[in-house]
């Protein structure tokens, strides 16, 4: 997809999709960079990291993966382990899926393989505002944070063992702060905050008790059963 060949309409959606994308990148490059530091460390080449996250493209399942390819656990785990981590993308792909029905399926492939947690968002707040889902906006979206997550992860390959501690730092946090962000900004939902609430909690005691990463299923799943017993009729009916 050339911007020269796109018509004005479509121009202008790529451009405003790449201004969303530019938060996300900033975001995302410690995390990224501390990927690459992870993957150094491990004994994976240059390309090996780069190819990694252009394959996967989940920067904590990819971090989850190397802990584990560190302590030579079943290849079976490994799996199953990236599964638990990546298992929210199944939720997101089938709430996108329905608003990206009437694109040409080879769109619809490419747009559910480029569909991480801030791409679902950003998705799901420009249809609640009345914008139009086209390809073109989200591609514009989701091209520059993917070239810039590759991009990320080879430089932490090269200069991570420069950089001091990033968790020391804080840089980490800065995902963290990003994602409360993306949550905040589905507030006026119905359910919202008790839904929050119950995922948080769910999340934390699993935690706790079972461990990372199951952790991140597991409170989607208790957002998720909460979400089913207290339908949106419900509320509005009381």
């Amino acid at each position: 997809m050339t911007v020269a060949y796109l018509n004005a309409p479509a121009q202008a959606a790529l451009l405003d999709g790449a201004r969303l994308g530019l938060p996300v990148m900033i975001a995302s490059a410690p995390f990224g960079l501390l990927y690459g530091a992870l993957a150094a460390d491990q004994g994976l080449t240059l390309f090996e990291t780069v190819l990694m996250s252009a394959a996967i493209y989940g920067g904590a399942s990819q971090i989850v993966g190397l802990e584990l390819f560190g302590q030579k656990v079943p290849p079976a785990l490994v799996v199953l382990s990236i599964f638990a981590v990546n298992f929210r993308h199944i939720l997101y792909s089938a709430a996108v899926g329905r608003r990206i029905g009437r694109w040409p399926l080879v769109q619809q492939l490419t747009a559910f393989f480029f569909l991480v947690d801030p791409v679902y968002a950003e998705t799901e707040n420009r249809v609640e505002r009345g914008g139009k889902l086209s390809f073109a906006w989200y591609m514009g979206m989701c091209l520059p944070i993917y070239v810039s997550w590759l991009a990320v992860s080879g430089i932490g390959h090269v200069f991570g063992k420069l950089v001091p501690d990033p968790h020391a730092l804080g840089f980490d946090f800065l995902v963290t702060i990003y994602f409360f962000g993306l949550v905040l900004g589905f507030r006026k939902r119905p359910l919202w905050l008790p839904i929050v609430l119950i995922s948080g909690v769910a999340s934390a005691v699993a935690y706790n008790t079972v461990g990372s990463p199951w952790h991140v299923s597991i409170g989607a799943l208790a957002g998720i059963i909460f979400a089913v017993l207290m339908p949106v009729q419900r509320e509005m009916e009381g």
